[in-house]
Formats: C-alpha cells, structure tokens, sequence
C-alpha cells in the first residue's frame, strides 16, 4: 500500500502522459467533462502496476467519437449501448464511458443502462468503495465520495451504497467480491458477506458467459482459494458450480475419510505453487487450475462405505469427468478447455499404479500417449494431489512420480516417444497388403501402434514382416 502523496504522485505523472494529455486537453476544449476512473486510481495506492485506463464523462457516446477521432489511431463503439467508446491513442488502449447508473428489473439477464449525470452519482453506482474513486482531469482532483482510501488502508471490501442495492443492481457483483478478496487480499464486510449469502439466488439473472469469465479471473488470481471458500461459505458456490461444495461429505466415527473439500482446496494451492516453480516466466494455467478444483467432483456420487468402515470412491475419474463436461458446458466454456480439463480428471488416478508396482516401458508408452498434450499438466496434478500428512508415504509417492518423470526423458530421447507413432503409416500399410482405404486399414493400424507401444520402435523391415504375419492370421 502506498502512501497518499506517493499514490498521487503516481497519479500526476500517468496524467502527464501524452495519451491521457491528449484526452484531456480535448474533452476541456469541447466543454466536457473527463475523469481517470476505476482501477488505474486503486492500483496507483495499492502501488501495482496500471494497465488499462479508463475514463468517464458526462457525454453520451456520439460526441466520444466526435471528441477522440481527431487524434486517435483507432476507435470502436461495441460498448456503445453501454455508453462506452474504445480508442487506440498512441499505442495505448483506452476506454471512455459516459457516466452510468446501470439497474437489473429483476428478469433480465442483462443491466438496464441510464446515463447518469455526474461523477459522483457515476461512483456510487459502481461495486466497490476501493473501485469508486477517480481523478478529475485536467484538474487533477481526487473524487472518493464513499471512503475508498479508508477502506484501502483497512484491506476491506465494501460497498458504496448499501450492499442489497450494489448487488441488487448487478448480482455479479458477488462474485467479483469473492475475485477481489483473493486478488487484493481484501476482507469482505460482514454487510457484504451477509447480502452475499441472502441474494445468492439472484445470480441465476447473470448470463453463463459473464459467470463463466468472473470465475475464471478468479482462478487466475494469486490465491483463488480465498475468494472459492467465501463463494461456497455464502452459497453463491451452490448456483454457480455447485459440486465444489458437494465435496462435503458427511464424516462420522465409523467412517474415516479425509475432508475432500479442504483436500480439493490444498490440491489448488499444490498445483498453483509448482506452476510457478516450474513455469516462473509462464502465465497462470486455468486448465490446470480447473482440474486441480475438480478432479475429485465424482466422489460423492461414487462414495461406499465397505465391510469394516473402509470408504472407497469407485470410478470417480469417470464419473467426476462426466460431471466436469456437464458443469463446463453450462458455463459456456470452449470446447478445448473442456477438454483439456476431463481428460486430466480422467487420468488423474493413473499415476498411482506405478507407486504400487513397476511399469513396463510399454505401460509408461501409454501414460504419455493417453495424457497427449496433456502430459506437463498431468505431472502437476498428479504431484499436487498428494495432501498426506505422512511424510514417508509423501516421500515414497515423491520419489515414484520423480522416477516416472526420469523414465519417460529416458525413453523420449530414445524414441520420440512425445509423437508415438506406428512404424508404417496408412500408405505404406495399403500399399504393402493391397489395400483400400477402409475398415481393415484402420485395424492394421491400430495393431502396429500396440507394437509400437508394446515394443518400441521396430523399424520398417521388422514392422513390415509382423504386420504381413498379422494380416495372415486374420
């Protein structure tokens, strides 16, 4: 947190930026209104970085384009029925909206835009005190009418108005209370955690897509895991991905097992914490980061209680895939993360065979085909689905996943064993057995890519000889 002079400090120089000079020098000559708004103006005091800025005006979207045109590279107006204009200043990406008081009626899936009249009333309407201030330009005046430098200072999240009429006028605001909490470290008010929890339901008024993407910045956050339980702990978790809390099971004295929720939970933090040791330089993985919340989704339904109090979960792999394919689809999520993330829920388990017994070269073949694309992600999981306190049994399973890891360098060197293919190809299996393109090519196939994998690489003369014997004996 930065000190006020420093944070103003911050604030003057962005102003003397050539981009936001121009801006304001022409929004003073048309006789409008402009003001840095938002984001730019917290992060200036929590001393991060500023990237986008944004603005706000008291004129409507044609006169924008009138006043930013002039100077401007590009602009583009597909915020325009919700009053805000795009523009490419100087490399720079900008946004202006004109002052907003945006409401749900309560059966829509979408906010009514009203164009407000000042800053103030702008701010009010926004979602947070932390998000509610802004610097009026060319004056470089602070505007905070709700005390968001107080709240700041406190790392608390609250809101402008009263916390029924901030989420009553877009209930995704309760989620992004659950996103900044883990991406500011922020703690939420008891008022706000309280609205949470009675306006839940009213979620179900925000379109999938827009659920979906406030989801996923929370993932993509530093510490998602704060911001997930405050999501289950009010019961927006139950509307928006309820199988998160489903993994509550019931625990009782005859019955042991571990919390899977608490376990799904310290998994996320595993995985996120050997991204980084991994990938310093590389983004924040959503795949990895949705697998690893999901990956033990099919426990409930799976849960059996066998002869001696001994828990078991069955096929959860599966079914919990099935389960993550149903809960992304909904969301609205691309068909390849959907992907991605069920065929890492899928393998998830595999692993643990080789802890209990050696692998053939042929068996590790197979792990790394089956995980494809997959493989680097599937080493995170499986590493960061460890959560046992006892430390030997880590160890023992940390030096099996260690060997597994070395092995497969070993046979990938050997082999390309990251592109398994038959050591024949269509053509040459029809040109060799006097083929057509069918059926029976397709199973020739298949039977020299279980050579393959069964025993290496071959070579042509040897794979030719074999799959001439196999043809024979069909």
């Amino acid at each position: 947190m930065k000190s006020a002079a420093d944070a103003l400090a911050r604030l003057t120089e962005l102003s003397e930026s050539p981009e936001v000079t121009a801006l304001a020098a022409a929004f003073a000559a048309g006789g409008a209104e402009l003001a840095l708004v938002g984001g730019p103006v917290r992060d200036a005091f929590l001393g991060v970085a500023i990237n986008d800025l944004d603005f706000a005006t008291n004129v409507e979207p044609d006169r924008i384009l009138q006043l930013v045109t002039p100077f401007s590279q590009a602009q583009w107006d597909i915020g325009r029925a919700f009053g805000t204009i795009g523009a490419s200043i100087g490399g720079h990406t900008v946004e202006i909206t004109t002052y907003r008081s945006d409401a749900y009626d309560g059966s829509s899936r979408k906010p009514a835009v009203q164009f407000g009249r000042s800053i103030e009333e702008d701010l009010g309407r926004r979602d947070f005190t932390v998000n509610a201030m802004a610097l009026r330009l060319p004056q470089l005046t602070l505007v905070d009418p709700s005390g968001g430098i107080e709240d700041l200072m406190a790392g608390r999240l609250d809101t402008p108005s009263t916390a029924e009429i901030s989420f009553g006028d877009d209930p995704l605001r309760m989620m992004r209370a659950a996103r900044f909490s883990s991406q500011l470290g922020f703690t939420v008010t008891e008022r706000v955690r309280v609205a949470m929890r009675d306006l839940a339901e009213r979620i179900a008024l925000v379109s999938a897509e827009r659920v979906r993407d406030e989801l996923s910045r929370l993932l993509l956050t530093a510490n998602p895991r704060v911001g997930l339980e405050l999501l289950v702990d009010t019961g927006l978790a139950d509307q928006v991905l309820p199988e998160l809390p489903a993994l509550k099971l019931q625990i009782d004295e005859h019955a042991h097992h571990k919390d899977v929720y608490q376990h799904s939970l310290t998994v996320l933090d595993q995985a996120i914490e050997l991204e980084r040791e991994r990938h310093p330089d590389a983004a924040p993985d959503l795949v990895l980061r949705l697998a690893a919340i999901l990956h033990d989704i099919g426990k409930p339904a799976t849960k059996r209680v066998e002869a001696g109090g001994v828990v078991t979960f069955h096929h959860h792999d599966v079914e919990g895939a099935k389960l993550a394919r149903r809960r992304l689809r909904e969301l609205r999520f691309d068909k390849e993360t959907i992907g991605a993330v069920t065929r890492l829920i899928e393998l998830h388990l595999r692993f643990f065979g080789y802890s209990e017994a050696a692998w053939s070269d042929s068996a590790v073949r197979r792990y790394v085909r089956d995980a494809g694309e997959q493989l680097e992600r599937l080493h995170i999981l499986t590493r960061a689905d460890v959560t046992t306190r006892n430390r030997r049994k880590a160890e023992r399973l940390e030096f099996a996943y260690d060997d597994l890891e070395s092995r497969i360098a070993q046979l990938g060197e050997q082999e390309e064993l990251a592109a398994i293919r038959p050591d024949l190809d269509g053509e040459q299996i029809m040109a060799i057995l006097g083929l057509r393109p069918g059926p029976e090519v397709g199973a020739a196939y298949r039977f020299l890519l279980e050579l393959r994998l069964t025993e290496g690489p071959l070579g042509e003369e040897v794979a030719t000889e074999r799959l001439r014997q196999w043809f024979a004996e069909q």
